[in-house]
């Protein structure tokens, strides 16, 4: 067995966090050199390593070191989107030397650790698992290339690499947390390996804490339990002691529900979400409590030092030419992309996430005679720009993504970027004005985005979901959609939002940055800046998770 010490923290623990934890998760926004993640998930873990860092915690990240990553996104000829698959290679992981095996269908597989060393980028010990081995046959190849890949045996071989080479990875290097945090429930075959080791349910709950992002039933992974069994995804344990165990006594898996109810605690994402996930999963027994923690994102990592600057030292002069400076950054990228010129003393609007259906991108262009205006105004002229890369196989999303494509080039003033990676999105909140979202409510776990937009001077422009309610005041800090009634039907839902947008959009937002620059408008960005910190930083989400999940027993 190999010793931890070769990958161990390059610190003394802060007595507060000296509990040996080890955090899974599919993915990880760490830096943009590193394209292991898709979206708001590896942000947050990404952010999470960073804080375990600066706070001195005895945590360490297992994830997958994906060939392909997510995906690279690209341009057809007529500028519709294009997915690629380009290789990643990484010369800042170190290669263990750890190989050890796992058997996934019937086959062994062999299993290679990397690692990402600390200094690198500033975060906990990260170990990236691999199975692209010359060892291995091409399908056991596959299941680290492609990070979310569709095929359903892939992504069940890919659950099994996340949770059994997690924990056989723990083992083989000697550290033995005292917790095991999945973070999403795809890391579950972990518990089964924990079952194996201690044959006591109870043990494997004590050690197992769960996080859900997923506040719609619908979108939690499910799978025929007699294809996990063949897949080897509970590890030799017979089946009616899986249903024993798990609770599941039909033919469907629900991965949420059985990392619920193996787990001594969990947690949703936001105070709306908490209460979400205890009313979705409330009427099923034997379920953890679920309170939650309200996710938050590294403000070392994301926030400017000039305007940080410039609001402790209450310089407006200073914040405006710093904001400026950045919207002349973030439209050369525009028009290098689409070959626009946009304008920094213009209002300028981003609308940039993963692209889902209930996140609603095109919401503002449905009215399609309001947008014109919007767009074409001369008097107080809008700038906006979308972004967000589509799971690659979700048509209906690619089908909006390539609409708003089409129709921004109607419009001067419209703009569609592609590549949305950590540096983009770094872009784009330093160079908006306004961040709009507008999800469907309650759809929106968290919704971390805004967070980062805010510490960097871009105001919050929301319906009231996610984490939007724990930090809006409307008008002065952020501008927010007052919600609609969740029992009308969605079109109806989505034309209240849609008239509210443009309500507030010409009565209130237009006024205030275009009539009161130095004082309403400034007022809001400085109330923006100041209210999302310290609360939304993730040092405090990180120590929560010590003082509220981890020491919990």
């Amino acid at each position: 067995m190999n010793s931890f010490d070769a990958f161990s923290h390059p610190y003394t623990f802060d007595p507060k966090y000296k509990q040996p934890v080890a955090y899974f998760s599919m993915e990880f926004g760490i830096d943009q050199a590193l394209k292991i993640y898709s979206g708001g998930l590896g942000y947050l873990a990404g952010s999470h390593m960073r804080s375990a860092f600066a706070l001195k915690q005895n945590l360490v990240g297992v994830g997958i070191l994906w060939k392909y990553g997510y995906y690279d996104q690209v341009r057809k000829g007529d500028q519709a989107m294009e997915v690629l698959f380009q290789e990643k290679n990484y010369s800042f992981l170190r290669d263990t030397g750890l190989t050890f095996e796992i058997q996934v269908n019937g086959h062994s597989v062999a299993v290679k650790a990397f690692y990402l060393p600390p200094d690198v980028f500033q975060t906990a010990p990260l170990f990236l698992l691999s199975t692209d081995l010359p060892e291995n046959d091409h399908l056991s190849r596959t299941i680290s290339w492609r990070l979310y890949e569709s095929n359903v045996e892939t992504k069940i071989a890919q659950y099994m690499l996340l949770g059994l080479g997690g924990a056989r990875l723990l083992e083989e290097i000697g550290y033995t947390p005292e917790v095991y945090h999945m973070n999403e429930a795809h890391a579950l075959p972990a518990a089964f390996h924990l079952y194996n080791a201690f044959k006591d349910k109870e043990e494997v709950k004590k050690r197992l804490v769960f996080t859900t992002h997923t506040p719609v039933e619908a979108g939690n992974e499910k799978h025929d339990i007699r294809l996990l069994e063949k897949m080897g995804f509970f590890q030799g344990i017979p089946l009616d002691d899986v249903r024993s165990l798990s609770g599941v006594h039909d033919e469907v898996f629900n991965q949420t529900l059985v990392a619920l109810r193996l787990s001594r605690l969990s947690n949703g994402v936001s105070r709306i979400h908490g209460g979400v996930a205890r009313e979705m999963w409330g009427n099923h027994e034997h379920i953890s409590p679920i309170i939650h923690i309200t996710n938050a994102q590294n403000k070392r990592y994301w926030s400017d030092e000039f305007l940080d600057d410039a609001l402790e030292r209450n310089d407006d002069d200073l914040l405006i030419r710093r904001k400026k400076w950045f919207k002349k950054q973030l439209f050369e990228i525009v028009a290098d992309q689409t070959g626009r010129l946009f304008d920094p003393d213009a209002l300028t609007i981003v609308w940039a996430r993963r692209f889902a259906g209930y996140k609603r991108a095109d919401l503002i262009t449905k009215d399609s005679d309001r947008f014109h205006h919007l767009i074409t105004r001369t008097d107080r002229p809008v700038q906006i720009i979308w972004a967000g890369k589509p799971y690659p196989t979700d048509y209906g999303a690619v089908s909006v993504f390539d609409s708003l494509v089409n129709l921004s080039k109607q419009y001067h003033h419209m703009a569609v970027l592609n590549g949305y990676e950590l540096s983009l999105s770094r872009a784009l909140k330093r160079g908006s004005d306004i961040w709009l979202n507008t999800p469907r409510i309650p759809r929106e776990a968290s919704g971390t985005s805004g967070m980062t937009a805010a510490m960097n001077a871009s105001v919050n422009f929301s319906t009231f979901d996610g984490w939007i309610p724990e930090y809006a005041r409307d008008g002065i800090n952020a501008f927010v959609i007052p919600p609609a009634d969740l029992n009308l039907p969605e079109h109806l839902q989505d034309l209240h939002d849609q008239n509210y947008f443009y309500a507030i959009m010409e009565d209130r937002i237009l006024p205030a940055y275009y009539n009161h620059p130095t004082d309403v408008w400034l007022d809001v960005v400085k109330n923006s800046m100041r209210d999302v910190v310290p609360f939304f930083d993730s040092d405090r989400m990180a120590h929560q998770y010590y003082e509220r999940v981890y020491g919990e027993s």
